[in-house]
């Protein structure tokens, strides 16, 4: 089966990226070719500068996010096997293990490690458009321009800058959802409980971005999308420093321990403090508490 490609990390797979992604469509229904996504396992940055950013989306956040948007493949390659490929190479790969027979290209990427990448000779970082082209199709690939959104350049990095400073309603609108944070429910100190305000405490994974600590308005996923009220941080009102993320459902007595759940983020509530003592703590949670009842 042929198949009109694109190919990204696609973290938090946003608006913008649904742009391309509906271009590509578009494109695979013109052509009559079936539909995929190129993407990789792991961050490229993690092997090109031994750190990654934190992700918008685990991998399988990620995936199952590249699933709804109706793309009938997606190739995930490990980029330790394909990062020191010229973008030829890569090109060559795509056509003889992927049956890719288009690749469109977003306006700001770009592909291939440094040295001969066929008649253009030049590395991925410096070529242009025309010569990805020539590229292709010297391997039997039409490579295919896409241009920038209408709305506007999105990038992942906005969105990541949006959460970290807290603009939860921003971040949502160029991601297209509601941002969220899911984990297996696990044992904390139970100081909500002690409170009065149990909390169902969320293990989340390491690579995922959490949002600027402070207290925000959330829903549950698959609950009906119950109103909850979430805290992200460190408890500095008794001294803690580790950062967790606590979801405080109301009227809720269910017992959650070892259940994974998802919460959706839609308001930011207030910074994260320390109060004098717990019952001033007390005191806040229950305006807190307004946003959300």
């Amino acid at each position: 089966m042929a198949y009109s490609a694109t190919i990204g990390f696609f973290d938090g797979v946003h608006i913008g990226h649904r742009y391309l992604i509906d271009q590509l469509l578009h494109t695979a229904q013109t052509n009559g070719t079936s539909s995929a996504i190129i993407t990789f396992a792991t961050h490229p940055r993690l092997l090109t500068e031994g750190e990654q950013p934190p992700l918008l989306t685990t991998y399988d956040e990620r995936i199952e996010l590249l699933r709804q948007t109706g793309v009938k493949q997606i190739f995930c390659f490990d980029f330790a096997v394909v990062k020191d490929m010229t973008a030829q190479e890569f090109m060559q790969v795509l056509v003889s293990q992927c049956q890719v027979t288009t690749l469109l290209m977003g306006y700001d990427h770009r592909f291939g490690a440094s040295g001969h990448s066929g008649a253009s000779g030049h590395s991925g970082a410096s070529m242009n458009f025309d010569q990805y082209k020539q590229l292709g199709a010297e391997v039997g690939l039409e490579v295919l321009p896409i241009g920038q959104a209408p709305q506007g350049a999105i990038s992942s990095t906005q969105i990541r800058r949006a959460l970290e400073e807290g603009h939860i309603a921003q971040a949502n609108e160029m991601l297209g959802y509601a941002y969220s944070l899911s984990g297996e429910v696990v044992h904390g100190r139970h100081v909500g409980t002690d409170l009065g305000f149990p909390t169902a405490n969320i293990q989340v994974a390491k690579e995922k971005l959490l949002p600027k600590h402070g207290v925000y308005v959330g829903r549950l996923r698959g609950a009906s999308y119950i109103k909850v009220l979430v805290n992200i941080g460190t408890n500095p009102t008794f001294g803690e420093n580790e950062t967790t993320v606590e979801v405080h459902i109301p009227k809720w007595g269910k017992d959650l321990y070892g259940k994974h759940l998802t919460v959706e983020l839609t308001t930011f509530v207030r910074d994260e403090r320390r109060f004098d003592s717990p019952a001033d703590l007390q005191a806040q949670i229950q305006k807190d508490l307004l946003k959300v009842l």
